[in-house]
């Protein structure tokens, strides 16, 4: 069936949205429910039990993300060249699924930058095509809606995941102030049995939505797309630049001292509230416009990030992570419509994987200045763990001034924006 058939007929009802957003909402709520087991425990277990200082799990964190971004322009490309998006999708889900066991008996920061650069490979294959699938099986009436839908469901995997880990740093070391490697091995075990169901779900529910187009291999050039397009990649750029990897924030909440098991609870609060908001808030951006909802969340980080600057005990910092969700909530379902707003069908796979690659690349520069700032290089002994907040605060206040009154102008029309 196309999309048209399908996605027309379709009521802004959550039980009449397409199968394909179901299906991949299924498969990002397993996910999340193994990933996030694991990757928040990432940044504890480098600190803790590898002794790494926060420069280079700033590296880490970066490089993973950054070096496997190219790979997401040219898997939209591609999903756009063969008409398909699944199959994609699942091998990139299969990846990921293969890396998380080697975790288990690594004892090198470099062996975690392995693991995590072959997850970052397969989310660099899968999220453009992923992305599109949902885009080209709804209507653009509703896209913010399931993009709302899916980020919830997505969030409410993470909620679990980090919930089944609390639960086991419960079980083996209650109040600990730091993370052991007999732990952190229970965790990687017991998040292999979602990852593969996920991969399951995908391959056997998923449905291909035809898409007529043959496009030229993409070269590193942005022509072709509609000028407003241009605005928001830039917007989304500078604020990225300031948005280091969510790793500093769990080692600012232990600084500030709270145990492993208190860093889980906060985790899981954000993801409680982020899970939450992302229904309702695309549901809000099909009404009121994905641009004014993008600021005001962009404005809430802000104001977030100043907060944990100047944050002094450990219950504010969790209070203001579990808010941090607000953000979240509101921003990632959102912008993802606003992509598939901007551009025509057949090159949405391509345009989300140039905004996804935008995103990912400029994860490296944040993460290093992070973590720079935060424990200085070399002879420079940093400005301390206030700096990378009060930075990212600062870009996200640059970017609400590119994008507020950017997306105005001639150029297709954007749902709520009229």
């Amino acid at each position: 069936m196309h999309p048209s058939e399908e996605s027309v007929t379709a009521r802004p009802a959550w039980r009449q949205l397409p199968r394909n957003v179901w299906i991949v909402t299924a498969t990002s709520f397993l996910t999340d429910i193994s990933s996030n087991m694991l990757w928040d425990l990432i940044p504890l277990f480098l600190a803790n039990v590898l002794g790494v200082k926060t420069s280079v799990i700033g590296l880490i964190e970066g490089l993973a993300e950054t070096t496997a971004s190219l790979l997401k322009i040219f898997s939209g490309w591609l999903s756009d060249r063969l008409g398909a998006r699944k199959w994609l999708t699942v091998s990139g889900y299969g990846l990921s699924t293969l890396a998380k066991p080697f975790l288990y008996g690594v004892t090198s920061w470099w062996g975690v930058l392995l693991v995590r650069f072959a997850d970052r490979v397969g989310k660099g294959i899968r999220t453009a095509p992923r992305d599109a699938l949902v885009a080209d099986s709804i209507d653009a009436q509703h896209r913010g809606l399931a993009f709302g839908l899916h980020r919830a469901g997505d969030t409410a995997g993470a909620a679990l995941g980090i919930l089944i880990a609390l639960l086991i740093v419960l079980a083996t070391g209650a109040g600990a102030v730091t993370l052991s490697r007999e732990t952190f091995q229970i965790v990687v075990l017991a998040s292999i049995v979602p990852a593969v169901l996920a991969v399951i779900v995908l391959a056997v529910g998923a449905r291909d939505v035809p898409v007529d187009s043959r496009r030229e291999p993409p070269r590193l050039t942005l022509r072709g797309f509609d000028r407003r397009f241009y605005v928001f990649l830039l917007a989304v750029v500078v604020f990225t630049l300031g948005n280091s990897a969510d790793a500093f924030l769990i080692l600012r909440a232990q600084e500030r001292g709270l145990s492993v098991a208190g860093v889980m609870g906060m985790v899981l609060t954000f993801n409680v509230i982020y899970a939450l908001v992302s229904g309702p808030a695309g549901l809000l951006s099909d009404r009121i416009g994905r641009r004014r909802l993008i600021v005001g969340g962009w404005l809430v980080y802000g104001l977030l990030y100043l907060g944990f600057a100047v944050v002094d005990q450990a219950w504010q910092m969790w209070a203001l992570f579990g808010l941090y969700g607000i953000y979240y909530g509101a921003v990632e379902g959102s912008a993802r419509a606003l992509v598939a707003d901007l551009v025509p069908a057949d090159q949405r796979g391509t345009a989300y994987g140039v905004y996804n690659a935008a995103v990912g690349v400029m994860t490296l520069p944040a993460s290093l200045i992070a973590g720079v700032l935060w424990s200085g290089l070399g002879g420079w002994a940093g400005l301390g763990p206030s700096a990378p907040f009060l930075f990212g605060a600062g870009m996200a206040l640059l970017a609400v001034a590119l994008l507020t009154g950017g997306l105005r102008g001639s150029g297709r029309e954007i749902p709520g924006e009229g």
